[in-house]
């Protein structure tokens, strides 16, 4: 139990939490829409600082990020509850689980260095479920392991208000942000959450110098359109810059969407054409068979840049960030 952050006082003992676009107002006793996050007496309390359900070594690629630091491996963690109720969630077990009968380790914040050095890991991530629901304990453990020279990542939604983006940005140094639809009827209906919040958190993180990849998971008849994947490529093209990385997801049926279909491969490689018809230079496709697809080329000349297999870098071709044959200044933070 630990005082929260972001957060107001309501007449009669009800509380507003600022840390995400809900704004839930909370009565004495009862939780927000995350789970974690209750009223008592009055009072705005984190239920799961320093709870953890995962901590795992992972290859940073495993996030997926690929223009940073790849090759390395990165410690993640991850908690319980979300602030998102997506029915296809394919990390639902911890999710949308409740805090009682889970089993946590209780971490103090000075702890998530002394691991990640025993692992060898040359930072963390933050990720499985939601990292901005455990926003205290984020923002207490980055300030430590950036200053014992441990890089720091999000893996998230994106479903953030402003200020709480901006006081953890000088301690978070990249974000794979999910955009789940580029419409938000498929956030109400499917995530129980809104577009624009999370398209206000990609381009506020790319202000901040945060750097940032993002994830598209497609699923069959719901967010698979053409037109729809189209709109979202000009977006980013346009909002966040022709460089920026970006992952189309393949979907396996999971949670409460047992009866849809895989991602069929035809749709995932036209998405993959639709993006660089847009103009972006890194796309990359995810949960498919080793292929092209999960390599970097330079979009100039089509060297080979980064050659991956599964979650993991084999060779690393880039030579003082740029292409060996043509020089272009290749976006990778190594």
């Amino acid at each position: 139990m630990k005082e929260s952050m972001f957060w107001q006082k309501l007449e009669d003992d009800k509380v507003e939490c600022l840390l995400c676009p809900h704004r839930c107002k909370i009565s004495p006793g009862k939780l927000g829409v995350c789970g974690v996050r209750e009223n008592r007496k009055g009072k705005l309390n984190t239920l799961i600082y320093g709870l953890a359900t995962s901590v795992t070594p992972d290859p940073i690629e495993k996030k997926p990020l690929f223009h940073f630091h790849p090759g390395t491996y990165v410690l993640s963690f991850g908690t319980v509850g979300c602030n998102l109720k997506c029915i296809h969630c394919q990390n639902y077990s911890i999710s949308q689980a409740k805090i009682e009968g889970m089993r946590m380790k209780n971490l103090k914040k000075e702890d998530i260095v002394t691991i990640a050095q025993r692992y060898k890991c040359e930072g963390i991530a933050w990720t499985y479920n939601e990292p901005t629901i455990w926003y205290e304990f984020t923002y207490d453990a980055s300030k430590i392991a950036k200053e014992k020279g441990l890089y720091t990542c999000y893996v998230t939604n994106g479903f953030i208000e402003k200020e709480p983006l901006e006081k953890i940005s000088p301690y978070l140094d990249a974000m794979n942000i999910d955009v789940k639809s580029f419409h938000n009827d498929f956030y109400k209906k499917t995530c129980k959450g809104k577009l624009q919040p999370v398209l206000d958190t990609c381009e506020l993180a790319k202000e901040l110098g945060i750097f940032i990849e993002l994830t598209y998971l497609i699923i069959p008849g719901l967010n698979d359109s053409e037109s729809e994947i189209a709109n979202y490529c000009k977006w980013i093209a346009e909002s966040l810059g022709e460089n920026t990385p970006i992952h189309f997801s393949r979907f396996h049926p999971d949670y409460k969407m047992q009866d849809t279909i895989a991602t069929p491969m035809s749709t995932l490689t036209r998405a993959h054409e639709i993006a660089k018809e847009a103009g972006i230079k890194y796309v990359y496709l995810g949960n498919v068979p080793h292929g092209d697809y999960e390599n970097t080329y330079c979009p100039e000349c089509g060297e080979l840049l980064i050659e991956r297999i599964g979650f993991s870098t084999r060779a690393h071709y880039v030579k003082n960030g740029k292409c060996p044959k043509c020089e272009l200044a290749t976006p990778l933070i190594q």
